[in-house]
């Protein structure tokens, strides 16, 4: 059955109500809800973003994260890596497994907004009609709060 090993372990199997989210600066209430095909609701509580870490339906990460369809994954940049030395920092770029499941991607580009987003990754989303948001990662997750379904997010937790 489809979207059964979406969310995280122990929630394997249920279908999960959407909740409304905690904040992640200035303490407003967020919501970030995503449909997977199967039709479940799949939905994550985000809280305490500090630079370098965030809590995401309580468990604690202090990297990278890529919010997909309601599951949670570690960011791999190795395939960007290349492109360090053009950027000074390790950009995101199309060649990383990037959420493309959506009508709506919202990036966080860091505390200070320094995580750099290549053109391809706007070429692509224009080519698959992805509506792509890129702020800075307290506001990206601000931005999460009006329409939540279908939408993905990375989220660049430092710089």
């Amino acid at each position: 059955m489809a979207g059964v090993l979406d969310g995280p372990p122990g929630t394997w199997g249920r279908r999960r109500q959407p909740v409304q989210l905690a904040s992640l600066a200035g303490h407003a209430r967020l919501g970030l809800t995503t449909a997977i095909p199967s039709g479940y609701e799949t939905s994550v509580r985000v809280t305490d973003y500090s630079f370098g870490s965030v809590r995401v339906d309580g468990v604690a990460y202090d990297y990278d994260l890529i919010i997909d369809r309601g599951g949670i994954r570690k960011r791999k940049k190795a395939a960007s890596r290349r492109y360090r030395d053009e950027y000074g920092h390790t950009p995101l770029s199309a060649a990383e497994d990037i959420p493309w499941q959506c009508r709506r991607l919202v990036i966080g580009t860091g505390a200070d907004g320094r995580l750099p987003v290549m053109q391809d990754i706007h070429d692509e989303a224009r080519r698959r009609n992805i509506d792509l948001v890129v702020l800075p990662t307290a506001q990206a997750i601000g931005k999460l709060t009006g329409t939540t379904t279908d939408t993905n997010a990375i989220l660049h937790l430092t710089c």
